[in-house]
């Protein structure tokens, strides 16, 4: 199934039969993503009094509880209510779901102790053509962020100074290969996020923030039709799955 999208770049064509799911699966046990110094996701049948939820053990069904925290156990997409004092859910911030996206691959330069994405970075990367949705591919890009243990290991960020020029270029959605847009350990400033939101000057309510993508190799850097969805969770982060569309030109 094709689809055309009539765009500012143009007549685009993307083709519904070849999805590229950019997220990350969510597994009971130590093999699955993990951050932010919690124990791995759970997922276990029911067990209530002699009633165990499970076909094996004699259930009619399996009849799982699944325990897990959207922050460090998988992809997952986050709003402005991550940050603030007051509740705000992404399940009202992201109220429309397909976007232009720009896939770009970036080595973090190093920077003492850290490895750091940079405004210069991203000026390059991008160009000229500023999407709705940036998609930031990490190097090297190793098939262990799949499964990687990241508390205490100080991964790739952002820079206050990139953050705040996706916000003034007006790029909406971000989603990045990391656990998180900030240092792990940076004494709860999150000069990134706050930059991205522009928050509490100019908050970007609609703006959203999508964290532990993985995008295979076989994607090449460019322009692609991206559908983000979330699970429908009244919470600032809800468990998500972007999916990429390669798109062509049309006559």
């Amino acid at each position: 199934m094709k689809i055309h999208i009539e765009h500012k770049l143009g007549n685009l064509q993307a083709n519904l039969t070849q999805p590229i799911d950019i997220s990350l699966p969510l597994k009971n046990g130590n093999d699955n993503v993990n951050a932010w110094y919690l124990a791995p996701p759970t997922i276990e049948p029911v067990q209530h009094g002699d009633f165990t939820g499970s076909v094996n053990a004699g259930a009619s069904t399996n009849f799982n509880n699944i325990f897990f925290n959207p922050h460090a156990h998988g992809t997952h997409t986050e709003c402005v209510g991550h940050i603030t004092p007051e509740f705000h859910s992404v399940n009202k911030a992201l109220n429309t779901f397909f976007f232009m996206a720009k896939v770009i691959s970036i080595t973090p330069e190093k920077q003492g102790e850290d490895l750091v994405i940079t405004r210069k970075q991203l000026e390059e990367a991008i160009g000229e053509e500023i999407p709705e949705a940036l998609v930031i591919r990490t190097l090297p890009n190793e098939s262990s962020k799949k499964t990687r243990q990241y508390s205490h290991t100080n991964p790739p960020y952002l820079s206050e100074t990139a953050a705040k020029w996706i916000a003034e270029k007006g790029i909406d959605h971000l989603l990045v290969d990391l656990p998180s847009v900030d240092k792990e350990k940076d004494e709860g400033k999150l000069l990134a996020h706050k930059a991205f939101w522009q928050y509490p000057e100019q908050t970007r309510h609609q703006a959203t923030i999508t964290e532990f993508v993985h995008i295979p190799d076989r994607v090449e850097d460019g322009l692609y039709l991206l559908n983000l969805q979330i699970a429908s969770f009244e919470n600032d982060a809800s468990p998500s799955k972007p999916v990429l569309y390669r798109i062509a030109h049309v006559e």
